[in-house]
């Protein structure tokens, strides 16, 4: 009995041991229980702080791109003023050293190769020097390697000699005399170098130091003092603009142009008097007129170049390349720099009627040689290039070998035009009342004023188209028209509006041909309100184009 009461308290014992293990959470958890416990948090932790790192950092990358698309998505305007202020920056500096008046060179390189020589004189004594010091060095040695005492055994003397050198060259573990003479003597060699090559550098700079301060030069260029006024900046933009806005490069290009205006003596040119083949030179080229945009244009007839009593010769080709530019300074100091809205540029009509064929081919070089000098000098100053009258040769000519103008940003605004296409062009971009008669407008000195507007039709083939001018009251009606093309027939009658009044011919019905008048001018003195009827008979299978204007002066003015 005592034994089964033993054996179940002990039962009881055992369970009670068990019970704790798995009920007591405070003291029966073991070591292993929290090692499960802690290694999954653990990881988590891990993964919340690289979620919270990537949210971190996912912020800041968006805030980088946002800060690069607002680095890369720039205005052209803001582009152009930043390249502005650099070029300005630039050219402030230029004119502080004074480098756009082009001096000779100083004569410094003469005094460094003067002093060249000492300095090789110098690194010579330094080798000689280096020499002397290595056979101290051996001399040293050698008295080393000799032994200080006649008893000791070679070969320990050796032995001792070996581990010995190296502890000479070292100056806190050498202990004998000889070696640290040794080791001054290599320190003493190395700093007696340093000093020597050190001194030609002060001879170098004491000559630059020794150049006196200059006073920031100005400069002037079409009449415009650099960097003075407002004026400036178009101008710096114009160079910047074709040299694509490298502000290297158009620094470059500006210093060549005042050197250029330097040795052409522009500002005097001006001022000169035109020799007497100026009248023959401004039926050539001369300005006249504006574009729709209000661009100033000059006109160039090729077909001169075959008078040969004008460029007959070089030096006659020298006169009119003179006379050319001074047109050109004249034009351009007329232009309004006031700001980049202003009208700073201009249009170049080109006609090639009876322009020289390929077979003159120094004109031609001497043209081109020219055309190149206005594009290097006078840059950006062409809104656009109409060639007009393009003759057949001259389109493969200009496909195979490039045209006379060789800037590519001035090749992208040319236009080329037949003879068939050249009015309709020209008139593209300039009203016809502001194109001279000789290019097909109406622009020349008659009772009406140039500014007066022209209106434009066009008459089918094989029929007829009537113009119509009304007259309110008594008054002289006076009107101008011009049919390109010509070959129709003109009649102008008045028509009143009163009944029972007769209808009074102006013109009778006449044949207009290609060798006539090109414009028609004519007017009529009303005396009862009516209208002006004009009739225009095109019998040929081409369409026509017509050009018109009127005016009225009431008879109180007459």
């Amino acid at each position: 009995m005592a034994q089964e009461e033993a054996q179940k308290s002990a039962d009881v014992v055992v369970v009670s041991a068990e019970k704790p293990m798995t009920d007591d959470k405070e003291v029966t958890v073991p070591a292993p229980v929290p090692e499960k416990e802690v290694t999954p948090p653990a990881a988590s932790d891990e993964k919340v702080a690289e979620e919270a790192e990537a949210e971190k950092a996912a912020p800041v990358k968006e805030e980088e791109t946002v800060v690069a698309e607002k680095v890369v998505v720039l205005t052209p305007e803001e582009l152009e003023k930043k390249a502005l202020e650099e070029f300005k920056e630039l050219v402030r500096e230029a004119l502080n050293k004074r480098e756009f008046t082009a001096p000779p060179p100083p004569p410094v390189k003469e005094e460094k190769a003067e002093e060249k020589k000492p300095a090789e004189e110098s690194k010579e004594e330094d080798k000689t020097d280096e020499k002397k010091e290595e056979e101290k060095q051996e001399e040293a040695v050698k008295t080393e390697e000799k032994p200080s005492e006649p008893a000791a055994a070679p070969a320990e003397t050796k032995a001792e000699e070996k581990e010995a050198v190296p502890v000479t060259t070292e100056k806190a573990t050498g202990g004998e005399e000889d070696g640290t003479k040794t080791v001054e003597a290599i320190e003493e060699s190395i700093v007696s170098v340093t000093p020597q090559e050190s001194a030609a550098a002060p001879e170098e700079t004491t000559v630059v130091a020794e150049a006196e301060p200059v006073e920031p030069e100005e400069v002037s260029i079409y009449g415009v003092p650099l960097l003075q006024d407002e004026r400036s900046d178009v101008i710096l933009l114009k160079f910047l603009r074709a040299r694509d806005f490298k502000v290297k490069e158009a620094l470059t290009m500006l210093k060549n142009t005042v050197q250029w205006r330097k040795e052409n003596k522009i500002d005097e040119l001006i001022e000169a008097e035109a020799g007497e083949e100026a009248s023959e030179f401004e039926k050539m080229v001369f300005a006249h007129g504006v574009d729709k945009e209000g661009h100033v244009v000059i006109y160039s007839s090729y077909g001169e170049f075959q008078n040969k009593e004008l460029f007959s010769d070089k030096e006659k080709l020298n006169k009119f390349l003179n006379w050319r530019i001074q047109l050109q300074e004249k034009c351009v100091r007329a232009l309004d720099f006031s700001s980049a809205d202003a009208k700073s540029s201009f249009v170049f009509v080109s006609d090639f009627r009876n322009a020289p064929g390929l077979g003159k081919r120094a004109l031609w070089q001497f043209i081109r040689r020219a055309v190149k000098q206005f594009e290097d000098n006078y840059p950006e100053f062409a809104t656009r290039e109409l060639f007009i009258n393009v003759p057949w040769w001259y389109i493969p000519y200009y496909k195979t070998f490039g045209s006379i103008i060789t800037s590519p940003k001035t090749r992208s605004k040319m236009v080329l035009a037949g003879p068939s296409k050249s009015a309709d062009t020209i008139f593209k971009y300039i009203s016809p009342e502001q194109v001279p008669v000789k290019y097909g407008g109406l622009s020349k000195d008659i009772p009406l004023t140039n500014g007066d507007t022209v209106t434009e039709a066009i008459v089918k083939p094989a029929a007829k188209y009537t113009i119509e001018l009304p007259a309110s009251e008594a008054c002289t009606l006076s009107w101008e028209l011009r049919v390109l093309g010509a070959d129709v027939s003109y009649g102008a009658q008045f028509e009143p509006t009163t009944e029972g009044s007769y209808v009074v011919i102006v013109s009778k019905n006449r044949k207009i041909g290609l060798t006539d008048e090109p414009v028609i001018t004519d007017s009529f003195k009303v005396g009862e309100p009516g209208k002006i009827v004009i009739t225009i008979d095109n019998q040929t299978s081409k369409k026509k184009k017509v050009l018109y204007r009127f005016k009225t002066q009431p008879k109180s003015d007459i």
